[in-house]
Order: C-alpha cells, then sequence, then structure tokens
C-alpha cells in the first residue's frame, strides 16, 4: 500500500510541475506580448496580451499548489520545529510524530471535506471565471485529490511510526 502510495504521491507532484510549468509558459507568452505592445506602440501598432490570463493563472494555482502537499509530506518536508524534542527519547519523538501525522491526516481529510462542500455550492451556483467563462468547479477537483491523497499518506505515516514504537515496545 506505501508502494502505492509513494507512487500516486510523486505523480501527482510531476502533474502539478506540469501545470506550473504551464503557468510559467502562459505567463511568459504575456509579458512577451506586453514587452510587443511596448515595441509595437513606437510604430503605431497593438499587441494584445492573451485574453483571459488572469482566469488561467488563477484557476491552475489554485490546483498546482495542492498538488504538491502530497508527496511534501511523503518527504516530510513541510515546516517542523525539532528544537524542544531533540532531547526527547526516541520512542517519545515517535510518539509525538505518529500525534502530528495523524493530525496531519486528520485536518487534510476536513478540509477535502469543506473543498467538497465548496465544489458543490460552486456548480450549484454556475460559477464561471470572468474573461474565459469556464465553469469554476472543475478546478475543484484536484485540490479535492490533493488533500485526499495528503490524508493518505500523513495517515501512512502516523501508522509506520506507530508500528515502529509497538515493535519497540516488543524489545523492552
Amino acid at each position: 500500500m506505501r508502494d502505492l502510495v509513494e507512487r500516486l504521491a510523486a505523480a501527482w507532484a510531476i502533474a502539478g510541475g506540469l501545470v506550473l510549468l504551464a503557468i510559467v509558459l502562459v505567463t511568459t507568452a504575456n509579458a512577451g506580448a506586453f514587452a510587443l505592445d511596448r515595441l509595437a506602440r513606437v510604430f503605431g501598432a497593438t499587441v494584445s496580451g492573451l485574453p483571459g490570463y488572469e482566469d488561467f493563472v488563477r484557476l491552475a494555482v489554485s490546483a498546482a499548489a495542492l498538488m504538491l502537499l502530497p508527496y511534501c509530506q511523503l518527504r516530510r518536508g513541510h515546516v517542523a520545529v525539532d528544537l524542544f524534542a531533540k532531547g526527547l527519547p526516541p520512542r517519545v519523538r515517535r510518539g509525538l510524530d505518529a500525534a502530528i501525522a495523524t493530525m496531519m491526516a486528520a485536518l487534510a481529510a476536513f478540509l477535502a471535506f469543506w473543498m467538497t462542500i465548496g465544489l458543490l455550492e460552486t456548480r450549484a451556483d454556475g460559477a464561471l471565471s470572468r474573461v474565459l467563462g469556464w465553469p469554476e468547479w472543475p478546478f475543484y477537483l484536484p485540490g479535492i485529490a490533493s488533500l485526499l491523497l495528503w490524508a493518505a499518506v500523513a495517515g501512512l505515516q502516523a501508522f509506520e511510526r506507530q508500528a515502529f514504537e509497538e515493535e519497540d515496545r516488543g524489545r523492552a
């Protein structure tokens, strides 16, 4: 199960990276159009920017940012304050890590639940992006999937740490 979740988190992070790459490319094209417009104005012409650029970036960033969180959890890349925990015995540190991973899994699942409510409300309202007129609710789906995958990763980490604690108890 752990291997599957690891592969999913890695693939999901790569997909998030591809979305970020698309954002960078669209932003570069839009900035290039702005520069060309400045140059074209010297000759009495204009070059327009990409219509709906802000819509695309806003919707894509909302998906891409969350897509990186499961992999970050997998690699324990979140900010952690270990100053007070370094002096604790290994068993206590593992217990603390398991408790934090459990809370992280619960938080991610809680956020996924509320994001699902948001998706349903946005869909029912028929919310559209301002310029492109795209429905906004489909952009919630990657976020919900990201939060559920994040919860799965954190839950597995909490379970693994508890297994290590049980192993330590067997040795004692």
